[in-house]
């Protein structure tokens, strides 16, 4: 990320991709320019969070009656949350939740390249939607030609902290984690836990009441 980033809180950075999702999805439909409030109703935000929020990373100003243009406000987004500079990717455990991910097409769009997959069993070793699922010794190979920063861990709690040791050998420092174990690494390596069954039961918490 620029260093439009160190102006603004963490808040206002958590919520940029959720802006640009809702403007890719406004760019699909052929919409032009949207303005501040628009986009607090269709999101359910407050107007004035908006309103900030777009002013601090917009490269131009809104027009009057007429809002932001939608696709130089996608890229000013993309810029300054570093998407316009390709991230290599790789996934550790080719089993269920592992090979979905492989197969999912959206990271693109937020200049996430998803290489290949990685298993420790040669039975899952093959390709998934046209990419290559290898055996974990090819990982510090591959990682090291294709400059790969950024490991999803899928794999077993059994096997969680010996293969995020693998993904720090091989000078990997960030992890989505979506095991569900606390993980032990060195400083200057980040993990992000995932935790499916977590935010299900709090999706559930929040339904019951809104009831």
């Amino acid at each position: 990320m620029g260093s439009a980033e160190n102006a603004v809180s963490k808040a206002t950075v958590s919520r940029m991709p959720s802006y640009l999702r809702y403007l890719k999805g406004e760019a699909g439909k052929g919409v032009q320019y949207v303005s501040s409030a628009a986009v607090a109703k269709d999101m359910g935000i407050s107007a004035v969070g908006v309103r900030k929020d777009l002013a601090l990373v917009s490269s131009r100003p809104g027009k009057p009656r007429f809002g932001f243009e939608v696709q130089q406000l996608i890229e000013d987004i993309e810029k300054f949350l570093g998407y316009h500079r390709w991230t290599n990717a790789v996934i550790i455990g080719a089993g269920g939740l592992g090979r979905a991910i492989l197969a999912y097409e959206g990271f693109e769009n937020y200049g996430i390249h998803v290489i290949a997959a990685f298993d420790a069993s040669p039975a899952k070793v093959g390709a998934v939607g046209g990419r290559p699922v290898y055996p974990m010794d090819r990982l510090p190979d591959i990682a090291a030609r294709n400059g790969v920063r950024v490991a999803i861990l899928t794999v077993p709690r059994s096997a969680a902290q010996a293969a995020c040791d693998e993904i720090v050998k091989v000078g990997i420092t960030a992890i989505l984690n979506f095991a569900p174990v606390y993980l032990h690494v060195p400083d200057g390596v980040t993990v992000r836990y995932e935790d499916l069954a977590v935010s299900l039961a709090a999706l559930c918490g929040e339904s019951t009441e809104n009831r």
